[in-house]
């Protein structure tokens, strides 16, 4: 699947976000092997409860027993003002959990013409994975 078609299931994504507090939507699609998962941020009044489009589109496909993230492609903004949301420290933890850093790779989207392609380890180049349990454990 091409980056606009992702982009374009990450718009589609986005419409069904709630985000009645920040106004920000936020719409992703992760890709696993041909098979596409879509997430939307979801607000809660007491904001720990929240959860980020980015982990809602990875929790639905290792809900369904999904392991294999290839990409994923995110887009978001207030109200029809788009901008190219990069995922927080807690998605990309929980990408780290499931994805090689070096080879997965996130599309940050204004558009599907405008957009930005970063590989995990760039935005995340000190994740704590289950090596560092290992060192801890030993």
């Amino acid at each position: 699947m091409s980056n606009d078609e992702l982009i374009s299931k990450a718009y589609e994504a986005m419409k069904n976000s709630y985000a009645p507090y920040s106004k920000f939507n936020v719409g992703a699609v992760a890709l696993c092997g041909e098979k596409i998962y879509m997430g939307c941020n979801i607000e809660n009044a007491g904001y720990t409860p929240t959860n980020c489009a980015e982990r809602t589109a990875f929790f639905k496909a290792v809900s369904e027993g999904k392991r294999e993230f290839v990409r994923i492609a995110i887009v978001g903004g207030r109200q029809g003002e788009m901008a190219a949301p990069s995922p927080c420290g807690v998605c990309l933890q929980v990408m780290a959990e499931f994805c090689d850093p070096d080879s997965f790779f996130i599309v940050v989207a204004e558009s599907e013409s405008d957009y930005e392609i970063r590989s995990l380890r760039k935005l995340l180049p000190e994740g704590f994975g289950s090596g560092n349990l290992a060192d801890c454990i030993q």
